[in-house]
């Protein structure tokens, strides 16, 4: 059974904007990131997803343990990182669609922190904030059909990436399969959906922003199962993508170096171009850089110039 859910206007917009920036993500060299960035991301992945379920480890905690050095700190916390690195490093072995893949990730999310870790839960749960109970799940004698159900939708249904994986969060969460651990798997199994057709989101810690919007995220969660649909939940979920795309578009375009803009445009084939064909290419950098960019790329001979001034033009060399 397809879980219930509106397309609004809201959503359509978002997914035009979010489309728009994975197309400008493509073309600012983001295929081709350095290792560097991809452990920067990675840290604050793990991070904000551990910091929202009260994890008090730093970002520079967490990478002295990614480069195993020791740290000084509480042992679960420590543990829950060290787990959440081996997962996160091991992305590519899971499977999207597969729930045994699901329950792997789990266990070794959880492994030493709870009995029943890749084990679905065996009795009741309910979500508690402050003296109110905001959700009771479904029994736990529901879990394993719920589950099974929802990776037969995972599996088999035509829906858009983007829409499936925020469907796949929201519907997780309210089945609430664990005793412990639903937060973080909610949000990894999020990402690799995404990661299955959009190779980008491995350097996307969408993360962050849940964690600066943490009570709109509860809200979000709440206001969808009092709706009996995953739509707000939905809208929450693509406003996050799309804030944490344009934050990566300016970082990229901030930390990138001549010899990447240069590498990466001449890997664009342009026989004949201008200034300004480059700087289409890379719209944040100023004409001066430009310029500089260019002169340095004559002086590698990766083209030559022809003409003066304004009416300069490169060609590219074979």
């Amino acid at each position: 059974m397809k879980p219930p859910y509106d397309i609004t206007p809201t959503i359509l917009k978002q997914i035009t904007t979010i489309a728009q920036k994975l197309g400008e993500v493509n073309a600012t060299y983001l295929n081709k990131q350095k290792p560097q960035l991809r452990k920067e991301n990675r840290i604050k992945t793990i991070h904000s997803s551990l910091q929202i379920e009260g994890n008090t480890l730093t970002e520079e905690q967490i990478t002295a343990l990614l480069e195993n050095k020791k740290i000084v700190g509480p042992k679960k916390d420590i543990l829950e990182v060290l787990n959440a690195i081996k997962v996160y490093e091991n992305l590519g072995k899971y499977k999207f669609h597969s729930e045994k893949s699901f329950l792997k990730a789990h266990s070794e999310l959880m492994t030493g922190l709870i009995e029943s870790a890749g084990k679905y839960r065996t009795k009741g749960v309910g979500i508690v904030k402050g003296n109110q109970v905001e959700h009771v799940a479904p029994p736990y004698e529901n879990v394993l059909f719920l589950m099974n159900d929802l990776f037969s939708y995972l599996e088999k249904s035509d829906d858009l990436t983007l829409i499936k994986s925020c469907v796949f969060h929201y519907e997780m969460e309210f089945i609430h399969p664990f005793l412990d651990g639903n937060g973080r798997m909610g949000r990894l199994w999020q990402t690799l959906i995404l990661l299955n057709e959009y190779p980008v989101f491995e350097f996307l810690p969408f993360e962050t922003l849940i964690s600066q919007t943490q009570k709109e995220y509860y809200k979000a969660l709440s206001l969808s199962d009092k709706s009996g649909k995953s739509t707000i939940f939905i809208e929450y979920m693509l406003d996050v993508i799309d804030k944490s795309l344009a934050d990566l578009l300016k970082f990229n375009n901030r930390t990138l170096k001549e010899i990447d803009r240069l590498e990466y445009f001449i890997q664009l084939k342009i026989k004949t171009f201008t200034r300004k064909d480059y700087m289409n290419t890379f719209k944040d950098i100023s004409s001066a850089t430009a310029s500089r960019d260019l002169k340095k790329g004559i002086a590698l001979e990766m083209f030559e110039s022809v003409g003066e001034h304004n009416k300069t033009k490169y060609i590219l060399k074979k």
